[in-house]
């Protein structure tokens, strides 16, 4: 059976959606550093816990030894995030998705060093999701894409991640596109929505990050 693989960040727990929602039988769990302390608090058993733990006291870092599977602990002075380091376990599992929670929000460095950690997986063919209380966001390489409604994240918009993207042409979305162009730093394709079940974009050149959002009430 293709595993699915969730990794649980540091980031703040106020942006850490609901996990026990995602807890399905073909799940693992990787906790980062604190990551791996929420998921004792949402009574989820990590896989393997894995970083430097300098966020959590020395009473939660033995729970979390005591309580994983596996815990892999490593020093605070290291080339990569802890993070990172549990995508590069992840990898090993040869996963069918990645999804990412606890990576946005808090230091704005770590959120863009996070979303910018979607484009090594992408080039190596993994699919990958961030998802938080507000938003879901993943990349996408030039073709055509199906996209569903999503009642519980409405709004979709679409930020180049290279210099441009080519040919955007948006099908079934209240705002339609034809062959536009979309060079970096545009806000043309922002807060859009779907009208038709699915909906299409489809592009020539470039990468895209597509976010379906919400409002918080």
């Amino acid at each position: 059976m293709p595993i699915n693989i969730a990794i649980v960040g540091g980031g703040p727990k106020s942006f850490i959606p609901e996990l026990n929602r995602f807890n399905k039988e073909s799940m693992m769990w990787i906790g980062a550093d604190q990551g791996a302390e929420v998921l004792l608090e949402n009574n989820i058993r990590p896989t393997i816990s894995i970083g430097d733990f300098d966020s959590v006291s020395a009473s939660s870092y033995q729970k979390i030894k005591e309580r994983s599977f596996e815990t892999l602990t490593y020093s605070e002075e290291k080339d990569e995030t802890d993070l990172e380091l549990a995508v590069q376990e992840a990898l090993l599992r040869s996963p069918e998705h990645i999804l990412l929670f606890g990576v946005t929000g808090g230091r704005m460095d770590h959120t863009l060093a996070n979303i910018q950690l979607l484009y090594p997986l992408l080039k190596q063919g993994k699919k990958a999701s961030i998802i938080d209380v507000q938003n879901q966001m993943e990349l996408a390489e030039a073709g055509t894409h199906k996209l569903e409604i999503n009642e519980e994240y409405p709004y979709v918009s679409f930020l180049p991640m290279t210099m441009e993207v080519t040919d955007l042409t948006l099908e079934g979305f209240y705002y339609p596109l034809e062959k536009a162009y979309v060079p970096f730093g545009s806000t043309l394709c922002i807060s859009n929505q779907l009208i038709e079940d699915p909906g299409t974009f489809s592009f020539s050149s470039g990468i895209l990050l597509v976010v379906r959002s919400k409002d918080l009430n």
